[in-house]
This record gives C-alpha cells, structure tokens and sequence, in this order.
C-alpha cells in the first residue's frame, strides 16, 4: 500500500491494527506514525515494532496519508477539535458511538470511513464492519478493508445498520465468553477438570463457527445432523429451549442495539 499510516490514539486496538498491517505488508514500520497523550506508551509502542512516534497530534496529520482516529469516546473532542485535515487525506474512525455527521462536524468535508470492529482483532480473529462517507472513493475503501482485513475479516455497511452491528459482533464475543463458561461449569459439574472442561468448550464453539462459514450452510441443518432420534443432543436441545437460550440471545442483541443508539 503506497501510504503513510497515522494513529491517533494508541491502544490495545490501535496495536492490534499496526501489528496485523505490517505482518500483512501494507505497510512498512517506519511508514506507520502514532501519536498518544501517554508518552510511556508511545515508547513502548515505537520499540516494540520500529513505527514513528508523532509529537503533537497535529505532526501525525501532516505525515499520514491515512489518519485512523482510535481515541476513546470520552476524548473526542479534545482529540479532534481545531484539527485541520486535508481533503485529500482518509479519516478512518473506531471511535466507539461517533457518527459520520458528528466527526465532519470537527474535520469538515473530508473522506470519512466509520468502522465498527470487535475485539478478536486482537488475535487476528475479527469482523469489522465499514460505513463510508459521501467523499470516500472506491480506491480508499479499498485501502480502508485491507487495513481492517490484516486483523480478520471486513465488510461494508450503510452507516444505519452499525448499531445492530455493534449489538451483534461488536458485544457478541461478550456474549460467546458468557457461552463458553456455562459450558465448561457443565463439564466441570459432571467431573470434567476446569481446564479440561474449558479447551473443550472453547474448541466446540470455535469448531461449529468454522463449519457454519467452510459450509455456507444454515446452522439449523448443521444442528440436525448432529441430533439424533432420541439422543443426548435432543435432550440437551430440550433444556436449551425450555430455558429460552434462544430468545435470550435475541434480546441481548436487541438491547445492545438500542444501547448503541443512546450513546450516539
């Protein structure tokens, strides 16, 4: 990728994209620039992987080519206000709950990408999900996936559905931990050991996900052929709808979702 990459914004998010772009080979370490108002982390960041660390945020905005903003929500504005970005730059955003109109209302009229990402990105395992703005050419949304795929997988979205898509897998892997550790308990109540119950669990899970998308096939089918006429697996079925699992899930998602749209 023939691009300076700038972070504003230094954390474990942030990390977890520089270390997946340049394992990726979009960019060389020197070509990444990241500033933070945590000098300590900056240090450490730039002798961990050789990148270049800014002095002032508006250092990192001259440099970069693309300007991937990963401050905290909290810190928006004293991040971004009185910023002046060129317009022929890309401003990519994780910023949590910050919509396209409010970040061009401290940028301006430029290329604007908003990303929702999800924490398995931090062991190369995410999904992203991308809304761009109405200035965001095709070759920059390109340049905006790559970046997000070096940490998983991306896809592009109008900006309307990113809500539910924070409900579903910017919370959800909150949700799967919660599955993972019921599960192992179970294990761990019939006479499994803990980290024999847990591996087990957490392979189960990791395994029927990778079946569902090797597959293409609905999980209702998958989940038949491993049900047998009055087995162990209908009776454990059984339970599961007794006790609402489904709905639950459901819910979870909706109120994230709504969550979401409050915090906008």
């Amino acid at each position: 990728m023939d691009a300076n990459i700038g972070f504003l914004g230094a954390g474990a998010m942030a990390e977890a994209l520089i270390r997946g772009i340049i394992q990726a080979g979009l960019v060389q370490p020197d070509g990444i620039r990241a500033y933070d108002i945590q000098a300590a982390r900056l240090k450490e960041l730039e002798q961990r992987y050789g990148l270049v660390a800014a002095a002032s945020r508006e250092e990192l905005v001259a440099a970069a080519d693309i300007i991937i903003l990963a401050v905290k929500p909290q810190n928006v504005e004293a991040a971004l206000a009185g910023l002046q970005v060129r317009r022929d730059k890309l401003v990519i955003s994780i910023i949590a709950g910050v919509t396209l109109s409010r970040l061009a209302g401290y940028l301006g009229d430029v290329p604007l990408v908003r990303v929702v990402p999800n924490t398995p990105a931090l062991v190369g395992a995410g999904v992203s999900a991308l809304a761009a703005g109405a200035r965001v050419g095709q070759e920059a949304l390109e340049k905006a996936l790559a970046i997000f795929r070096s940490v998983g997988e991306a896809m592009v979205l109008p900006e309307e559905q990113l809500n539910a898509v924070t409900g579903l897998s910017g919370s959800g892997p909150a949700y799967v931990y919660m599955i993972i550790e019921a599960l192992a308990d179970g294990g761990v109540r019939q006479g499994l050991a803990r980290p024999v119950a847990l591996e087990l669990a957490a392979r189960t899970l990791l395994g029927g996900a990778q079946m569902v998308l090797a597959t293409g096939e609905h999980p209702g089918v998958l989940k038949d052929r491993v049900t047998s006429p009055a087995g162990t697996t209908i009776a454990g079925l059984a339970v599961l709808e007794d006790r609402g699992l489904r709905g639950a899930l459901i819910r979870a998602v909706e109120a994230a979702t709504l969550r979401a749209g409050e915090l906008e």
